[in-house]
């Protein structure tokens, strides 16, 4: 299990709502959430107490099961008083229970309650840990809160002791897999699936070496990608077209590592999500990275371009641009624009989807003339940044580990000009993020080393019911 984040709780350490002081013994006061949705309390000798199934301003009595020297981590008993945003799970496979599924952490708390939570993680980060406070807090981007997630990665394991077969997300704190019958964060088709797949996977040869089957859904088709660590036989691939013939679903096989994966059989329909606001049709390979919530994704980049402003005449770099889910976006506003990814492999595909959408654009609607380049964007210098050129825009949206390099190498070109070589900063950096601790770092030095301000930041409820936070933010030379 992952440590408390400590810095969140001292983020509200003088709240007097965390005092359970005045509480009948053994009770405690919840005033907050941490980043894994937990409860945070005070007991009344100020220690912090972590608690898993407690809400904000909740008085609760907890089972402790571990203990540190200033803090201690527990599971709720008992609910004195209860939250008014507290709500009835959607699923039945969610709680505290054993067995209970992992996947989701918040669906005992109202959807609009979870955003809130998130913005506030997401303050809490820029403050605390990066001393930024955004000019405006952009309204959070929310959507669909159920049936939204058409990617997913599911294990898959045959209990021989039972003669079944398991499919989905790991139990909660356990490397075993929950019992899953439904799931209704994925679509509701792929949901009354599940039952299917588990007769379908404990009718093959194979069942004992099918260790994962991931899901990718697209506008118009269903993909599964079954990993196999031994070849199938033809009984078994027969029972794969049976099952998607019944289902319409396409069958991905995956022997060994992401480049191995291939379809079981050629031809149908692509695989592909469309950005219609923009008349962009993106396809993709099934374990290509695209967004997860398809309807937040398409709000994503519809903000993101409207905060960034392309003009007819600019020239715009999208980093770590992925397959172009921002970049071909952008090439519609733009003059110019060069995406740079740390894949060659992502980089060839993204020019394909930039000359598939180029061949089909309206008469006069021609995208801008655009770029791809591989870099290590993880080992980023002043020289390479200069030598990428001026560019009047940036697109930001790094992985987990965020922008550290990119946003250093930016702070060394404004601290020592003499770098620059002609070379001038983008006027406005439009960041998206999926971790507010490399955000609120990243901000940091683009603040307090590269002269920009934070004009705006905001979250983006991508992962309903999950303690993921999704963000944004926007950067402007001061």
């Amino acid at each position: 299990m992952s440590e408390p984040d400590i810095s969140l709780s001292q983020a509200h350490a003088d709240e007097p709502s965390h005092s359970s002081a005045d509480l009948p013994e053994g009770w405690l006061r919840v005033g907050s959430l941490d980043m894994d949705a937990q409860g945070i309390a005070r007991r009344p000798d100020g220690k912090v107490v972590f608690i898993e199934g407690a809400l904000p301003f909740e008085l609760v009595s907890v089972n402790v099961h571990r203990k540190k020297n200033n803090w201690e981590q527990g599971t709720v008993t008992q609910i004195h008083h209860e939250s008014s945003q507290r709500v009835r799970p959607g699923c039945p496979h969610f709680g505290l229970h054993a067995g209970a599924c992992g996947g989701c952490k918040m669906q005992h708390l109202e959807a609009s309650a979870q955003v809130a939570v998130k913005q506030r993680v997401l303050e809490d980060n820029l403050w605390h840990l990066g001393k930024v406070k955004p000019e405006t807090l952009l309204r959070p981007i929310e959507g669909p809160t159920w049936g939204y997630r058409y990617r997913a990665r599911l294990s898959v394991r045959y209990v021989i002791k039972k003669g079944e077969v398991l499919i989905g997300f790991h139990e909660r704190k356990s490397r075993y897999i929950a019992d899953m019958k439904v799931c209704p964060v994925l679509p509701p088709h792929v949901s009354r699936m599940l039952l299917p797949l588990r007769a379908l996977i404990g009718q093959m040869d194979a069942r004992e070496t099918l260790p994962q089957l991931e899901l990718a859904c697209g506008d118009e088709v269903t993909a599964f990608v079954l990993r196999h660590l031994e070849p199938l036989g033809e009984g078994d691939k027969a029972l794969l077209r049976a099952f998607a013939a019944e289902h319409q679903v396409q069958w991905w096989l995956q022997p060994k590592g992401p480049d191995t994966v291939h379809l079981l059989d050629e031809g149908g329909a692509l695989l592909s999500y469309g950005l219609p606001d923009f008349g962009i049709t993106m396809p993709f390979r099934p374990t290509d990275f695209t967004q997860v919530n398809p309807f937040i994704n398409r709000v994503l980049v519809a903000r993101a371009l409207r905060l960034l402003q392309a003009q007819k005449t600019e020239r715009v770099i999208d980093w770590f641009c992925g397959l172009g889910n921002f970049t071909l976006p952008i090439a519609t506003q733009a003059a110019m624009v060069l995406g740079i990814e740390g894949s060659e492999t992502l980089v060839a595909r993204s020019r394909d989807n930039y000359a598939r959408n180029q061949a089909t654009r309206p008469e006069g609607q021609a995208l801008a003339p655009t770029q791809f380049v591989a870099r290590n964007l993880f080992e980023m210098t002043p020289e390479m940044l200069v030598a990428d050129g001026t560019a009047d825009k940036w697109l930001v949206d790094p992985p987990r580990e965020g922008a550290f390099a990119l946003s250093k190498a930016l702070a060394e070109l404004h601290e020592n000009q003499d770098l620059r070589q002609g070379w001038t900063p983008p006027k406005r950096i439009v960041y998206v993020s999926c971790n507010p601790a490399t955000l609120a770092r990243d901000a940091g030095i683009l603040v307090h080393r590269a002269g920009y301000r934070c004009v705006s930041a905001g979250v983006i409820n991508m992962f309903a019911h999950t303690a993921h936070v999704e963000s944004m933010a926007v950067f402007e030379l001061a």
